[in-house]
């Protein structure tokens, strides 16, 4: 049987709504995250459009990656989708302090993946302070 799971925690981002936005969008997630590089197959001027498409790599797994909606400063939210592996969504929403709650809802796709979503599930607390981490060291370097 295959697991979904939803998990959702918060990331302290020192900063005003509208910039802490610009670091959960697709580029913008280039300046803290280690190896966070998207592909996007249509050039794109505004990546948070909805309907923009973009893949990404992470040990040798391409996603794809579709911006479904945004508040410009508040909200963002993707569908995902990893062959084989995981599908679901992301969304972010940003607080007036800039703390962004952070939910990943998704559908492992077979029972492999399945206890890969469990791991995943397991450490999603460290894996957002991890974020936290990444961004302060951005932020501050």
């Amino acid at each position: 049987m295959t697991t979904r799971r939803r998990l959702s925690g918060r990331v302290r981002v020192p900063l005003p709504p509208d910039e802490a936005f610009t670091l959960f969008t697709p580029r913008g997630e280039e300046r803290w995250v280690r190896g966070w590089r998207p592909r996007f197959p249509a050039d794109t001027a505004d990546d948070t459009e909805p309907g923009t498409v973009f893949e990404t790599v992470h040990d040798g797994a391409t996603t794809t990656w579709v911006v479904l909606a945004r508040t410009p400063g508040r909200h963002i939210s993707y569908a995902r989708v990893t062959p084989g592996q995981r599908a679901g969504t992301v969304t972010v929403d940003i607080d007036e302090d800039g703390t962004a709650t952070v939910t990943y809802d998704l559908t492992a796709l077979t029972e492999a993946a399945a206890r890969n979503l469990e791991e995943f599930a397991a450490a999603y607390p460290d894996f957002l302070h991890s974020w936290e981490e990444a961004i302060a060291t951005h932020l501050n370097p």
